[in-house]
């Protein structure tokens, strides 16, 4: 059953998809809440996929090999927990009763799970096809990186089932447009084309010619009746086998809310009216009214198909154990036992002889040490590598002619960029960094959203962090954003001061497996701070915040800042008996520190505090309390020289020090 479905087996995938539609409408049911559309309307491409087409073991959900099956349109979920249960995953019939209740895997959009088969986090609508496209790439670099001769270890591909609101949403052209040139055509992307949206018929608000944009894209076009199994089957098998170099974009025509007559086809089959005739929609169907019934034909069909998933699994663990054998050092790689990992986040060796420097070019240079002992790392920008420094030197430019190139050119696609980059890091084998400015963060902020919801370890490189942009004028000047980016939980936020601090953030950055890293760099040079000794200012960074200038006598007030504005802190401290600075490169990494280190740094016997940072004042009050000053940037900034701007802001020396003496 891996290629086109035999007539003969009819009976049995029929069966599964009724089942499936029955599993649907009990669980929306059960919960009062939930899309019925496309869990009705796809049901016979689900047979299809997880009965026959699909290449997977739910025995080893995490097999390396595996098919990749993403589900952008994650309002659909009811379909997925259906079609994973069926196969033997760890979605029990207890979980899909409780569909969207406390407690139950089964939530009410799929939340990134490997082992229980869900690959990435989706309902963003337009994200998980941005997602697919990156686990296209890192699954061309990995066959890339990994097979040899006579020893194919990576053969596998990733389909991804959307709707048209994934395609209505801008990322999705972005994404497709980058996976056509290149050439991922190891990618097949399933279009349920059922012409409906929530709102209405989908002639509401679309006239295109999908199939001509995606051929535009660089895909190649298949059709087929999403709600004719065979059909469905044989072209799903063809875009499988072609030996076209182009991602494929499959048009399944399918009715939304087939099998609930009262719905179907209509904007009222999306969400969860149509559970009001469950009764006489199981009548129709041929389900008994028990709710949650699974066939004996569908438990047929999934006990032959665990077999045959378990022999072709069985087969390539034979050829990855001999593929293993031979390449011992490919072996270390892939199965994370090499050190590289741990050695990209060991000391660096201080080399730094001048006196001020850009941590977008501190950053930059420690970058190139890291990515030298650590060949999975790759670095991907929004046409900004020059500016952002963050090109790794020797790593070649990834291409459909260069698969092993280290370099991803994204163009002007900040959303897809991220998207992409959080689709590597499902994956798991490659660490993605992707870099732009940070004011142009909030085009990708719904991507790095999911990446810390997810607890993926996608890097973003976010530089040219403050109004002393300058000349570049307020739409480049980020004013709000570092306080937005703060906001988000499960993201660490780091703005370091120097060089070393810079180490410290990369250190940090490398170590958050679980979690993503923002590094907001400094477009202008900064003075390094010296008088502090290097393993300080690292130490400090992984622990949030730190003592960078002890008080002289007994503690009269404390300075805390963050980046560019550390090195004045400093500055000011030196002359005033009793001021202590402490620098706080991550509010993040802080918070969850002990209380008791949090009370040595920020004694809460010391209420005379002031906060220096070139950005809004929102997030240093946790810190400064009522008794404290706040010297911040609350307003938008204007084109001109970068001194002028920090000093009419406030963001100096002199602004400083008055504030420290009207503290007292």
């Amino acid at each position: 059953m891996g290629g086109a479905i035999p007539s003969s087996e009819n009976g049995l995938f029929l069966a599964a998809a009724r089942d499936a539609r029955g599993m649907a409408i009990d669980a929306i049911a059960a919960a009062n809440s939930g899309h019925l559309g496309m869990a009705l309307g796809c049901a016979e491409i689900g047979a299809a996929l997880f009965g026959a087409l699909l290449n997977f073991n739910p025995a080893n959900p995490e097999w390396i090999n595996r098919d990749r099956f993403v589900l952008s349109a994650g309002h659909g979920s009811a379909f997925l927990y259906a079609w994973l249960h069926f196969a033997g995953y760890g979605i029990s019939t207890d979980d899909v009763e409780n569909f969207r209740k406390s407690g139950s895997v089964a939530h009410g959009h799929p939340e990134f799970n490997k082992k229980l088969g869900i690959e990435c986090t989706t309902g963003p609508l337009g994200q998980g096809v941005a997602n697919a496209v990156g686990m296209a790439l890192s699954c061309k670099k990995q066959a890339a990186a990994f097979n040899v001769e006579n020893y194919e270890i990576f053969t596998n591909r990733v389909v991804c089932l959307c709707g048209d609101g994934c395609l209505q949403e801008g990322i999705s052209s972005e994404a497709c447009s980058l996976a056509g040139h290149w050439q991922l055509d190891n990618l097949i992307l399933i279009f349920d084309a059922n012409g409906v949206t929530l709102d209405a018929d989908l002639a509401k608000s679309q006239s295109e010619d999908v199939a001509k944009r995606f051929s535009a894209h660089g895909f190649e076009i298949f059709e087929a009746n999403g709600n004719d199994i065979g059909d469905f089957a044989e072209a799903f098998t063809r875009a499988k086998e072609s030996k076209s170099k182009r991602p494929r974009l499959l048009i399944a025509k399918t009715v939304i809310g087939l099998g609930v007559d009262e719905v179907a086809g209509t904007s009222k089959a999306h969400g969860a009216t149509g559970t009001k005739f469950i009764a006489e929609a199981k009548r129709r169907l041929g389900l008994p009214q028990d709710r949650f019934f699974v066939s004996e034909e569908t438990k047929k069909l999934f006990a032959e198909r665990k077999m045959e998933l378990g022999r072709k699994y069985a087969s390539w663990v034979k050829i990855f154990s001999k593929w293993e054998e031979k390449n011992p050092k490919l072996a270390k790689i892939l199965l994370k036992s090499d050190g590289a990992a741990e050695a990209g986040i060991g000391d660096f060796p201080a080399e730094i002889e001048a006196e001020k420097m850009s941590t977008r070019v501190a950053a930059g240079e420690i970058l190139q040490k890291i990515a030298g002992r650590d060949g999975t790392l790759l670095s991907g920008c929004a046409d900004l590598f020059a500016a952002t420094y963050s090109y790794i030197n020797g790593g070649r430019d990834f291409s459909a002619e260069n698969l092993a190139g280290r370099n991803i050119y994204f163009g002007v696609r900040e959303h897809a960029m991220a998207a992409i980059s959080n689709g590597i890091a499902y994956e798991g084998v490659f660490r993605p960094v992707c870099a732009t400015f940070l004011v142009f963060s909030d085009y990708m902020r719904a991507a790095m959203r999911v990446a810390a919801l997810a607890k993926l370890g996608t890097i973003f490189i976010l530089t040219h962090d403050s109004i002393a942009v300058g000349e570049d004028g307020p739409t480049h000047q980020p004013v709000e954003t570092l306080a937005s980016l703060r906001c988000m939980p499960n993201l660490d936020v780091i703005r370091p001061a120097d060089y070393e601090e810079a180490v410290g953030a990369w250190q940090l950055a490398l170590a958050n497996v679980n979690r993503p890293t923002a590094l907001i760099l400094s477009r202008q040079d900064l003075p390094l701070l010296n008088d502090i000794p290097a393993n300080c200012r690292r130490e400090g960074v992984r622990m949030g915040a730190y003592v960078a200038c002890a008080e002289v006598g007994p503690l009269k007030r404390i300075v805390l800042a963050s980046g560019s504005e550390v090195h004045l802190a400093v500055q000011a401290a030196k002359e005033r008996v009793g001021t202590r600075v402490v620098s706080v490169p991550c509010m993040e990494a802080f918070d969850r520190q002990p209380d008791a280190y949090k009370d040595a740094v920020l004694p809460q016997s010391c209420a005379r505090r002031i906060s220096i940072e070139a950005g809004v004042a929102m997030p240093w009050y946790r810190y400064v309390g009522t008794a404290g000053k706040i010297i911040s940037v609350d307003d938008f900034g204007y084109s001109g020289q970068p001194v002028d701007l920090m000093n009419s802001f406030g963001i100096a020396l002199e602004n400083l020090e008055k504030s420290i003496e009207m503290v007292g």
